[in-house]
């Protein structure tokens, strides 16, 4: 099984490239500094800094709304790669290839611009039509709008 969970600050905003083609796939690159859970040294607190790409829809909302310094969550998977540079050498290459990402904590935490709270894995996560999510509110919970009490599945 190749499965990775990872939260981390992001290191910069993501790199978004569009693959040419019939229809643009959005291609977007961040590193995520994941600090270690164990020291064995007693020294100051280490991160790892983990490269993450995200295609297709995960792509764009990484491009609109992931900004440098905010705290995500990650899954996805590991994979390994190699090429060859200009210079002859061969380099090696690991990265997580991103299934699903989520914020980490919530807009007034992280003093940053951009989508309030929620997750995100390319997919619509609200099924009752065109309706965008709602946004937090500055207690920290969700404002359900109106009509909706009819779509909840509890009472």
């Amino acid at each position: 099984m190749n499965k990775v969970i990872l939260m981390g600050r992001l290191t910069r905003d993501p790199e978004v490239r569009y693959a040419q083609g019939e229809s643009p796939l959005a291609i977007a690159r961040y590193t995520l500094a994941v600090d270690r859970r164990f020291n064995r040294n007693g020294d100051d607190a280490t991160a790892d800094f983990i490269n993450c790409v995200a295609f297709g829809r995960s792509g764009e909302f990484a491009e609109r709304y992931f900004r440098k310094g905010i705290k995500i969550a990650v899954t996805g998977r590991i994979q390994t790669g190699s090429y060859t540079n200009k210079d002859g050498v061969k380099v090696y290459t690991t990265e997580v290839v991103v299934e699903d990402q989520e914020f980490a904590e919530s807009k007034n935490n992280s003093g940053g611009d951009g989508y309030a709270g929620g997750n995100y894995s390319g997919g619509n996560n609200y099924s009752g039509g065109s309706r965008p999510a709602p946004m937090a509110a500055g207690d920290g919970f969700m404002n359900i709008p109106d009509g909706i009490d009819e779509e909840l599945p509890f009472n």
